[in-house]
Order: C-alpha cells, then sequence, then structure tokens
C-alpha cells in the first residue's frame, strides 16, 4: 500500500492542532493509503509541544519533529519535506485554510500521473480587499521582474511525488521561496482552484513584516531586473548630470549668469545622492545573500526527530 506523508509547519498552533488531525484522519482513513503526519514545530511557544506529545502516544501516525528555535514557515517546510518517506508527500498549513476535504482530489491527480499537484487559492473568506489588492499587484510585479512565472494565488498546498521531493532536496538556499522553486522545476504539473476559509482558530502568525521580507525574497530568489534597474537608473542620472554640466558651462561663458541657485544645487544633491543610496541598497540586498550562502550554515536545527527515527537508530545501534 502506498504511504503519503502530510507534512505541516506549526508555529504557535494549538487551538488547531487537535482539530486538524481529527478532520485529516476523518477524511484520509477511508482512502486505500497508509499515512503519516509530519508535524514540524517552528519554536512553538504555546502548548503546541505538549498536543504533539499526546497525538504521537496515542497514534503512531503522529511523526512530529521540534526545532530548536523559530526558523520560518518555509524552513519548517523544507525541513518536513527532508524527512518525508512517503510515496507522495502532501504539504499544508494546520489552520484549516487549507481544506482536508481537498487531499482526495490531490490524490486522484497524482495518480492520473502528475508529479506536482499544485492548489490555487482564488480568494479567502473574510480577506480585506486591500490585502486582495496587494497580493494581486505583487504577482503581477514579480511576474514582469522575473522569467520563471509564478501563478497568482499560489499556495504551499500542494502534492509532490517522490521524484520531486527528492529533487527538491538538492536546493540548499537559506533565502527560500518555495512556491517559485517547485515551479521552476518543471515536472509534470496540475492547478486546483479553492477557496480559503477562515482560520478554524486564533490569529494569522504572518506579520506585515514577515510577509514584506517573504515578499522581498521572492523577487531577488528569482530576478536580477533590480540589479540592472540600477544600472539603468545609474545611467539616466549619469546623462541628467552631464546636461546639468553643459548647463552650466552656457550659463558661465555664453550666458554670463552664473548666480547658483541653492535650491537647484540642494535638490541635484539629494535627487542623486538618493539614487546612488537605492542602486547601494539594491546591491547590498543581494550581497547579504550572497553571504548567508557561503557561509554554509544548516538550513534548520533539529531538537528532537521523529519518533519513527528515533526508533531505527536506536535499533541499528544494537
Amino acid at each position: 500500500m502506498k504511504l503519503i506523508s502530510i507534512v505541516v509547519p506549526v508555529f504557535n498552533e494549538e487551538d488547531n492542532i487537535q482539530h486538524f488531525y481529527e478532520s485529516v484522519c476523518h477524511v484520509m482513513e477511508p482512502l486505500q493509503y497508509e499515512f503519516e503526519l509530519i508535524f514540524v514545530d517552528d519554536g512553538s511557544r504555546d502548548r503546541s509541544r505538549e498536543i504533539l506529545h499526546g497525538l504521537e502516544q496515542q497514534d503512531r501516525r503522529v511523526q512530529p519533529i521540534f526545532l530548536a528555535k523559530n526558523s520560518g514557515h518555509q524552513l519548517a517546510l523544507t525541513c518536513g519535506l527532508d524527512h518525508a518517506d512517503g510515496d507522495a508527500v502532501i504539504t499544508m498549513d494546520g489552520d484549516m485554510q487549507h481544506p482536508p476535504e481537498l487531499l482526495p482530489v490531490l490524490l486522484e491527480k497524482w495518480e492520473h500521473g502528475y508529479e506536482v499537484v499544485q492548489t490555487i487559492r482564488k480568494t479567502t473568506e473574510g480577506v480585506s480587499a486591500l490585502k486582495k489588492l496587494t497580493s494581486y499587484c505583487y504577482y503581477k510585479v514579480l511576474n514582469k521582474l522575473s522569467n520563471v512565472h509564478i501563478q497568482e494565488g499560489g499556495s504551499d498546498f500542494r502534492l509532490m511525488d517522490r521524484v520531486v521531493v527528492k529533487a527538491f532536496r538538492r536546493y540548499r538556499e537559506h533565502a527560500r521561496f518555495i512556491r517559485g522553486m517547485i515551479g521552476a522545476m518543471g515536472f509534470r504539473q496540475v492547478q486546483i482552484e479553492f477557496v480559503a476559509p477562515k482560520r478554524f482558530a486564533g490569529v494569522s502568525k504572518f506579520s506585515p513584516r514577515k510577509m514584506l521580507n517573504f515578499a522581498i525574497d521572492g523577487v531577488l530568489a528569482y530576478s536580477v531586473m533590480p540589479l540592472r534597474l540600477g544600472l539603468y537608473i545609474g545611467t539616466i542620472c549619469g546623462i541628467l548630470s552631464l546636461l546639468l554640466i553643459i548647463h552650466v558651462l552656457i550659463a558661465k561663458f555664453i550666458l554670463n549668469d552664473a548666480v547658483a541657485g541653492w535650491a537647484t544645487v540642494t535638490a541635484c544633491i539629494l535627487f542623486f545622492g538618493g539614487m546612488q543610496m537605492m542602486v547601494l541598497g539594491i546591491m547590498g540586498e543581494y550581497l547579504s545573500r550572497v553571504f548567508e550562502e557561503v557561509k554554509n550554515r544548516p538550513l534548520y536545527l533539529i531538537a528532537r526527530g521523529r519518533p519513527k527515527d528515533e526508533e531505527e537508530d536506536a535499533a541499528a545501534e544494537k
């Protein structure tokens, strides 16, 4: 019987874990598959770990991993994918905004030969108009800048065949934008649209700061256009500076009117200084990512691995 691994990142989700577990089991148990639930606790500070300990004791299909500290949603997903043993791996969030009722649909598409089954969020119940607008604009800008098409509304709710998971494990960059990584890998892919319901409980842990960092990672990971824009801006500024020099020379030697206006000088200094700082900032963002990569530090640290892995290690030592 085929094994399905379901990877779920968890961060302070004490009010959602039990309900999510029961909902997934209710959907998966009638299907002709074995399955495991790999909860990756991303340094929770509430009762999430206590609840996961209880679930693993009552159900061996629950295989939690506890990270040593909060590493972020994308690295928590990566950890789960690194440790999943399934013939297919499904990644989803545990707040019930990724409906478990869609799991049979994803598996059906997989059985038809698709190696990646990607869900597309048409909308989210109760989300504000401002968030919809910013999301729409972000994906439009991202796709204009990037050579890799990133599907608007794409989510981290997807199924991947084991072949895809093995290929994904070869990607070890720190600044991760998994939606773009999976899309750029190729393989045979299909998309399924869904409407995301409201969270079952609690509030989103994806703060505006984290959303901004995630957006920047998406742009910088798949586009060098910001660097080229810096080149273009620098060229334009150079041309404007040349024209300004010509204007000064004409005023000095032809018009004999060399009285300098402080406002003009100040405006020019602020303009060109601002452009230089912006270009340096763009270069700094790329260099900071190079700096992180060359240190070659681990993507995440595990405080305690899956019970299955610990049992296998103990058996190997005997």
